[in-house]
């Protein structure tokens, strides 16, 4: 068991109004990331496992940044959860939902935002106990207007909307009475870690602060 967990889905939602999505090629970046993140008022972060030094970026956070609460995103299998568990993740974000990974979660106590995108997979992962989820892509899979379609028959289920979410488009989805916050990959620039620019993270995560749920 991942000792640190101490939130739920639903708290990691709600602790601002974005939860930012980053990737990172190198770990040496982590650090100074997750302190422009907090500077800027965000302490939710999650990190991708899209790299091959995302477990690394995730581990550096949670011994050097203790204050932020790091996040593993992408996770697709019980060996990704446990990896992230390992490295010192708090909670997972995946793409999809399965029963498999859903279970993976549990087992290591991560608190997990399953990915959703048709009524079906909402209906699976609600089954399994999950009312607080990541509708991804967002644009893609309907944007706004699947959201309020879904407000009926689901209307218990609170979602994170990701996928072409803007600080623009933003606020239309946090406009929603069952969107909690939404996923933003904005607020880390992909050239920002290369140049060191960690003062446009923390002024990029300060705007967040116009939005509001």
């Amino acid at each position: 068991m991942n000792e640190k967990t101490q939130f739920t889905a639903l708290q990691v939602m709600q602790d601002a109004p974005v939860i930012p999505v980053i990737v990172l090629n190198d770990a040496a970046h982590a650090v100074p990331m997750a302190r422009a993140m907090l500077a800027g008022g965000i302490r939710m972060l999650e990190v991708t496992l899209r790299t091959p030094q995302a477990l690394a970026c995730i581990e550096a956070i949670a011994r050097e940044v203790p204050e932020a609460v790091v996040g593993a995103g992408t996770v697709r299998s019980r060996a990704d959860a446990q990896a992230a568990a390992n490295a010192g993740a708090r909670f997972a974000v995946s793409p999809g939902y399965t029963s498999a990974v859903g279970q993976a979660c549990r087992d290591v106590g991560l608190a997990l935002l399953p990915g959703v995108a048709t009524a079906g997979e909402i209906m699976a992962a609600q089954e399994d106990g999950f009312t607080e989820l990541k509708f991804f892509p967002a644009l893609q899979a309907g944007g706004v207007a699947m959201l309020k379609a879904w407000g009926g028959p689901f209307f218990e289920i609170r979602f994170c909307p990701t996928g072409g979410i803007s600080l623009q488009n933003a606020p239309d989805f946090l406009a929603l009475s069952n969107v909690v916050c939404v996923g933003g990959s904005w607020l880390v620039p992909a050239n920002v870690p290369e140049l060191g620019d960690w003062g446009r993270v923390t002024r990029l995560a300060n705007e967040t602060r116009s939005l509001h749920k």
